[in-house]
């Protein structure tokens, strides 16, 4: 890893080096806080957490050929280590101070639906040129994105990093660490409203992002938002917009629906024009897609690399994922919900040509409006004609609540389960051949476990 001796790592962290003779000028070769992910000669940082403490792990570094320790207080075996008072801020001032090594350009995505499947999205187009490094799984906070910057190395041509936050504060230290170059928001929603407390909070929070960003730094919004297009410059710059609309430097039209195989558009980059087929479906993921042309175009991508990239994207699981089964086709969008995706991932449920069943889930940190918002989510799926709509947790008492309402007497195609495991008593019973089953939900409901029940045939 470049320039990054133990010596530099202690100034980096404000750490003591012991002993501060051996092997200070020597660089390590990775740096993690998982003492299973070491290798030989890589930097162990063991971490204080709420459930587990990494210094009982330091012997299991040392053993797997860790060159040195970042501790809170000294291993007891001879190795060098760094003493420092706080092992999870070192880490960030480490990725930080390695960041300032780096010269590729960074790209950071944030925004309040739409991220992952963005990031997924604009890598896939860039590594049609570049050889890039992405944001892997969730690891898009305070602790991910350091992780994810120390995984850079010199084969490495452009970081694509995913920003996620739930607080003020939290995007300006990340921006911090991350330094970008090109910062791309997609949309303002209804999330993390209990300590953000409205959109107009949430603009405020994301727009942090900017924070340190460089001065010849470029911009990229989605032009179709409202509170978005409220930002008219950001480092004396124009941002570059995209969206549905014409106004927008890149613009989509033409739209033909597959239905549940993705859709067709073209796709105007400034005064040029691509067709492509977008294979996830949804007009959300058109959205996704010019986000990623926008970012092509402007790091100098031809329009047969935007198109590749574009079409060649793959879906994530628990993003929009289309699993095929023997049975049923299942809709795996179980990673988050808010306001916001629960009403897309409606919408993309009606694109199926068979029988559609949604089973929602509780949308959390919400704030004080969280049980009128979740009950809005009910009244949006009985109002588009579900054919089956099955509520499941504390705050989705409200979803049923408000399907209820809108159903009246036509309640036998309404559910109601306290928990998954009820449910899944009982889904064989509701389920039949043939439907296709959106499973949406925030991550604290795990309905990943749903989505393997269903792919299994597993019911309790």
């Amino acid at each position: 890893m470049k320039n990054m001796t133990l010596l530099n790592i202690a100034i980096a962290c404000k750490g003591k080096l012991f002993p501060d003779s051996n092997y200070p000028m020597t660089e390590v070769k990775g740096i993690v806080i998982d003492s299973r992910l070491v290798k030989k000669d890589y930097l162990f940082i063991a971490t204080k957490g709420e459930r587990v403490d990494g210094h009982d792990y330091i012997e299991s570094a040392i053993s797997k050929g860790a060159m040195a320790v970042v501790c809170q207080r000294p291993p007891s075996s001879k190795i060098p280590y760094i003493l420092v008072d706080d092992s999870l801020l070192a880490l960030k001032d480490i990725a930080s101070w390695y960041r300032m090594q780096l010269d590729i350009p960074i790209v950071a995505i944030t925004g309040s639906v739409g991220k992952t499947s963005s990031k997924e999205f604009v890598s896939s187009v860039l590594s049609q040129k570049f050889s890039v490094l992405k944001t892997q799984g969730n690891y898009n906070n305070e602790i991910g994105l350091p992780l994810t910057i120390l995984q850079i190395r010199k084969d490495h041509e452009i970081a694509v990093l995913e920003m996620g936050i739930n607080d003020f504060g939290e995007m300006h230290r990340l921006s911090k660490i991350a330094k970008p170059d090109y910062c791309l928001i997609t949309n303002i929603g209804e999330c993390h409203l209990e300590k953000l407390g409205s959109r107009q909070g949430v603009l405020k929070a994301k727009s942090e992002i900017f924070d340190f960003m460089g001065e010849d730094g470029v911009t990229i919004l989605n032009g179709d938002d409202d509170l978005l297009s409220t930002i008219k410059n950001v480092k004396d710059k124009t941002p570059i917009r995209y969206g549905f609309s014409k106004a927008n430097s890149v613009y989509a039209d033409k739209i033909i629906s597959n239905g549940l195989l993705g859709s067709t558009c073209d796709i105007h980059i400034g005064n040029k024009l691509i067709t492509v087929n977008i294979p996830m479906p949804g007009n959300h993921m058109i959205l996704n897609a010019l986000a990623a042309a926008s970012i092509g175009m402007v790091l100098g991508l031809s329009n047969k690399e935007i198109t590749l990239g574009i079409e060649q994207i793959k879906p994530v699981s628990g993003r929009n994922n289309i699993i095929k089964l023997k049975k049923y086709t299942v809709i795996d969008d179980c990673y988050n919900a808010n306001p916001v995706s629960m009403k897309a991932a409606i919408n993309l449920l009606l694109m199926a040509n068979t029988r559609k069943v949604a089973i929602l889930g509780d949308m959390g940190e919400l704030g004080q409006e969280e049980d009128e918002l979740n009950k809005e989510i009910g009244i949006y799926a009985a109002n588009k004609n579900v054919n089956i709509i099955i509520c499941v947790g504390k705050l989705s008492s409200y979803m049923y609540d408000g399907a209820k309402e809108v159903l009246g007497n036509n309640q036998d195609r309404l559910f109601y389960f306290k928990t998954k495991e009820d449910l899944l008593k009982m889904l064989p019973d509701i389920l039949e051949p043939g439907d296709t089953i959106l499973i949406k939900a925030s991550h604290f409901m795990a309905f990943d476990r749903l989505v393997k029940a269903i792919e299994n045939d597993t019911f309790y």
